[in-house]
């Protein structure tokens, strides 16, 4: 059996730390600070960050050190093409594939969402949205976008905080999520990628204009 190594679970507990702004944007880390909260000698601590300076979630500044990064509009606007282009081919190698399973787990994922909206939760409703996100590149059983998208998803969740983010009508935004399975499941690819780049230049449009502070949405 694989066992994670311990740079493996600091980078991931970092990777944490900054999607809940327990590590806020702009903040320098502190080696020793750091060592001591997770228990662990430089070494592999180091090794850790450096893997989050190589995936642009940290940067770092010569005779300075390591600093979370911080998200201006542009940073936004491009985390979402990104997005858009790592779930469209997922959700493009889902529909080619057809797989019963796929399917079955997206809409399994749009459940909860639907769940959550009637409990009135937008706490779980956010993340429920995010563990589709999740779910539909993982089932493209592609390993590379996967490790890309799980960077993407800790800067979208920066992107919820760093801006006034907030969705309005949850009903359509679950709607939305269950129009892109309903793609996937027909076999048409250029309405699969349609349906997700539509649903990426609306959870932007919501996310840079809304003016309340309320839970945002992906």
């Amino acid at each position: 059996m694989h066992r994670e190594s311990t740079a493996s679970v600091i980078a991931r507990q970092l990777r944490t730390a900054i999607m809940e702004r327990a590590l806020q944007p702009g903040a320098q880390l502190s080696e020793t600070a750091l060592s001591a909260q997770f228990g662990v000698s430089r070494g592999p601590l180091r090794e850790a960050m450096q893997r989050l300076v190589q995936e642009g979630l940290l940067r770092s500044e010569p005779n300075r050190g390591l600093f979370v990064i911080e998200l201006d509009e542009a940073d936004i606007r491009d985390v979402y093409v990104a997005r858009a282009a790592i779930e469209g081919a997922a959700a493009t190698m889902i529909a080619r594939a057809r797989v019963p399973a796929a399917l079955r787990e997206l809409r399994a994922a749009c459940d909860a969402m639907s769940d959550s909206l009637q409990l009135g939760d937008p706490a779980a409703l956010s993340d429920a949205d995010f563990r589709f996100h999740d779910v539909l590149v993982q089932c493209s059983g592609s390993r590379r976008l996967a490790r890309m998208h799980q960077t993407l998803i800790v800067e979208t969740r920066m992107c919820l905080t760093a801006l006034e983010g907030t969705y309005q009508q949850p009903l359509e935004l679950v709607e939305e999520h269950n129009q892109i399975v309903d793609a996937i499941e027909s076999g048409d690819v250029k309405l699969t990628i349609k349906r997700v780049e539509q649903h990426m230049d609306e959870a932007l449009r919501r996310l840079i204009h809304a003016e309340d502070d309320d839970p945002g949405y992906v």
